[in-house]
């Protein structure tokens, strides 16, 4: 615990000018799930669109870290994603459940087919919360980049309208889940799905409002519970 604060803390000092670098993380998990989905170039190119449009310095390399290790304090930011099925034990559950509540933000990026197993899953890390809808007056619409319609739809699929869910604690928001969006494959290069440059852009910069609002010392009353 005393790593993550001691990394936010650092991470802090970036923010306010300093030179030092910081790093997030990709979730490992066991399942079955692809959690390495988009892996090749989605946070790749967020982090380099996020250093270069908010002036921040993050570490060009993306981490990859087990939700049950240790280690994951070290990330101020973990990114989760895939399209399949994943399984928590009562370790990594504890673990996850330990790193959001001493500081740590998890974004939870649906692929398309892992909702209803992040849904039962997240119930072991949070037994007492529920995924809170956030409306589009949220402010992680409202940071460098001005999403006024809330979270970006990427790609159709079925058709539904893009979602976004909260998990807070004590009016913190520690856990956004994106769903019916699939702002992961918007992040990758745009050959790979062949998406036209302005659903891209959309797409970065959602996710770079994402990573400076988990970053910046937002206020409770600011991140209160939608």
């Amino acid at each position: 615990m005393k790593r993550l604060f001691l990394g936010l803390l650092f991470l802090l000092g970036v923010l306010y000018g300093q030179s030092q670098s910081f790093q997030i993380a990709v979730a490992k998990y066991r399942g079955g799930g692809d959690w390495y989905a988009n892996l090749k170039t989605s946070l790749p190119n967020l982090i380099d669109f996020t250093n270069r449009e908010l002036d921040l310095n993050i570490d060009p390399e993306q981490a990859i870290v087990e939700v049950g290790s240790p280690k994951i304090f070290e990330y101020p930011f973990v990114h989760m994603t895939g399209h399949g099925n994943i399984i928590l034990n009562s370790q990594e559950a504890n673990n996850l459940r330990s790193y959001m509540l001493g500081g740590g933000f998890l974004h939870i990026d649906d692929n398309y087919g892992m909702d209803p197993y992040i849904r039962r899953e997240i119930k072991k890390v949070f037994p007492e919360k529920e995924f809170v809808p956030l409306p589009a007056s949220h402010p992680i619409y409202h940071q460098h980049f001005e999403l006024s319609d809330g979270v970006p739809k990427v790609h159709e699929h079925d058709g539904k309208p893009p979602q976004a869910f909260g998990i807070f604690h004590e009016g913190r928001l520690v856990c956004y889940y994106t769903f019916e969006s699939d702002l992961g494959d918007g992040w990758e290069n745009p050959t790979v799905h062949n998406d036209p440059p302005q659903v891209h852009r959309e797409a970065l910069k959602m996710g770079a409002n994402i990573l400076q609002f988990a970053f910046l010392n937002i206020t409770n009353d600011e991140q209160q519970e939608y």
